[in-house]
């Protein structure tokens, strides 16, 4: 087969691909093909547009590093991590809504005892956040392991720091009680850009679009013979809920940051200063009733 128009070459390369021996890369391969090609053919770039878009993908690759996913950003701002995971957790109104992994978590976070203060060296306003974990239908889930991290004061993880000796900090695990709770203390988190020098900031520039996202504090929380759970907790009131830069805004997300008078808090410390109160009960669906609703 030779002589191939801009019709005729789909189904070439289809037939091309069609004895592979895993069925599930067929499948992907197939429709990658089919829909890459209509795509070309609808846009139909020029020759220099193609050659721009390789450098724009080539570029992204160089951007990656070990603490930095360029290709995580270009997936969560084009809205694919929040179609991936909403086709994976049509859970809503069952357990806790998900939203997207984002690209500062860290693997395996230094684990802290419930009521500790991880805001290391940080200076912000303190928060107090407690919550609990169940399972769908509210039994508690004792010894689950919640992982948190968030943004400093300014909008910055601590992973973004170029100082020699940073450290982890507003980053941390935690394990739940008997009764499934856990509380700890930190800073409250701002809103902030994703990291737009590189070339996915340039393409939000191009679009017409900002870089921010609303201030959140990110959970992922895990419990045997459940769902791994991957959600945020938004600050209610937020200017960017309702233009996130990564699409990563549910109404059953967002929460009141309560504003509190120095005093005793919650957990029976004594606060010399004012302080906000963050609280979230989450529901974890059970593994199995999730891969039935997810096939």
């Amino acid at each position: 087969m030779r002589n191939f128009d801009q019709f005729t070459i789909t189904q070439a390369v289809l037939a091309r691909i069609a004895n592979g021996q895993d069925r599930r890369i067929h499948e992907i391969s197939s429709a990658l093909v089919r829909h890459l090609h209509d795509f070309i053919r609808e846009v139909r770039p020029t020759q220099e547009e193609w050659t721009q878009g390789i450098a724009f993908l080539t570029d992204i690759g160089h951007m990656c590093t070990d603490t930095r996913q360029e290709f995580i950003l270009l997936s969560d701002t084009l809205g694919v991590s929040m179609l991936v995971d909403a086709i994976n957790h049509d859970h809503k109104g069952v357990a806790t809504e998900s939203t997207v992994l984002g690209p500062f978590y860290v693997e395996s976070p230094p684990e802290f005892a419930c009521g500790a203060d991880i805001s290391g060296d940080l200076v912000g306003a303190p928060m107090f956040v407690s919550g609990s974990v169940a399972t769908a239908d509210g039994a508690p889930l004792a010894g689950a392991i919640v992982d948190v991290w968030h943004s400093d004061e300014d909008g910055y993880y601590d992973v973004q720091s170029t100082a020699p000796d940073a450290g982890l900090a507003a980053r941390a695990r935690f394990r739940t009680d008997a009764a499934g709770r856990f509380h700890f203390w930190s800073i409250k988190p701002a809103a902030y850009p994703i990291p737009h020098d590189g070339p996915v900031g340039k393409m939000l520039e191009a679009q017409g679009r900002h870089p921010w996202r609303p201030a959140h504090v990110h959970f992922m929380i895990e419990a045997p013979g459940h769902e791994r759970l991957v959600t945020h907790v938004f600050v209610a009131g937020d200017q960017y809920l309702d233009s996130d830069a990564v699409f990563g805004v549910k109404d059953s997300l967002i929460r009141e940051f309560t504003a509190c008078a120095a005093g005793t808090a919650p957990d029976g410390r004594q606060m010399d200063r004012d302080y906000c109160h963050l609280h979230y009960d989450f529901r974890l669906l059970p593994a199995a009733q999730a891969a039935s609703q997810a096939a």
